[in-house]
C-alpha cells in the first residue's frame, strides 16, 4: 500500500484529498505546512507527496525546492495542487523539481491517474536505482580483486621465502629482513587501495575483460569540476 503525504495549510481540502485516496486504497499523512512536510518526509517512508503552492510561511515553491536539494527526499515525487494558472507559475513548479501539476478544481479521475503515473515513474527509478547499486557493487568486487592481487601474491611469494630461509641450518637474517620490508610494502598497497574504493563517492566505471566492470580509480578519485555539479 502506497503513502502519500497530504500538504495543504487548509484543513478542509486536506480531509477531502484524504477521504478521495483512501477510498482509493492509499495511505495518508496530512500536513499543514511546509515545515511539517518536510519533517514527515525525512521521518516517514513516503511515496509521493501531494503539495499546495499558496501556503504562508513557506510556500509550496520553497518546499518543493528543499525536498529536491535533500539527497534523502529527493527521490519522493512531487504533485504540485494550486489554483495558480499562470504559465510561469508552472514553469516554475517543474524548475524546483515537481514531477507534476495539478490544477484546482481537480478532477478525481485525472487526479488518481497523475498520481499513478508519478508513482510508476518513481518505482522505475527506484528499480534503475537498485540495478546501479548492483553494478557498483559488483565493479567494485572485481577492482578491489584486480588491485590487491599482485600485493597478495607478493605477501605469500614472501612467506614463502621466509619459511624456507628459517629452515635452512645457516638462517641469513639479511634476506628475512627484505622479504618483510616485501611484506610490509604490499600491505601498506592493500590498505591504500581499500582506504580509495571506501572514499569513493562517484564511481566511474570502465569496461574490464569479457564484460565484466571496473572502476576506474583514477577518474573516481578525481574532483569534481563545476561543469560536473
Amino acid at each position: 500500500m502506497k503513502t502519500i503525504l497530504v500538504v495543504d495549510d487548509q484543513p478542509d481540502n486536506v480531509f477531502i484529498l484524504q477521504d478521495r485516496l483512501q477510498r482509493e486504497g492509499f495511505t495518508v499523512i496530512p500536513a499543514y505546512d511546509g515545515k511539517t512536510c518536510i519533517e514527515k518526509a525525512n521521518e516517514s517512508n513516503i511515496d509521493l507527496i501531494l503539495l499546495d503552492v499558496m501556503m504562508p510561511g513557506m510556500s509550496g515553491f520553497e518546499v518543493c525546492q528543499k525536498l529536491m536539494s535533500d539527497e534523502k527526499t529527493k527521490i519522493i515525487p512531487v504533485i504540485l495542487v494550486t489554483a495558480l494558472t499562470d504559465v510561469a507559475d508552472v514553469k516554475q513548479g517543474l524548475q524546483v523539481g515537481a514531477f507534476d501539476y495539478i490544477k484546482k478544481p481537480y478532477n478525481r479521475a485525472e487526479l488518481i491517474a497523475r498520481i499513478n503515473s508519478a508513482l510508476r515513474f518513481s518505482e522505475t527509478n527506484k528499480m534503475m536505482r537498485e540495478i546501479e547499486k548492483a553494478r557498483t557493487y559488483a565493479a567494485t568486487v572485481v577492482t578491489a580483486n584486480h588491485e590487491i592481487n599482485q600485493p597478495l601474491t607478493l605477501i605469500k611469494l614472501s612467506i614463502t621465502a621466509i619459511n624456507r630461509e628459517l629452515g635452512r641450518e645457516v638462517i641469513r637474517k639479511d634476506s628475512i629482513q627484505e622479504r618483510i620490508q616485501f611484506i610490509d610494502k604490499a600491505t601498506k598497497e592493500i590498505i591504500r587501495v581499500m582506504k580509495q574504493l571506501a572514499e569513493i563517492k562517484n564511481p566511474v566505471i570502465k569496461d574490464y575483460v569479457h564484460n565484466i566492470k571496473i572502476i576506474d580509480l583514477q577518474k573516481s578519485s578525481e574532483p569534481k569540476s563545476n561543469g560536473d555539479k
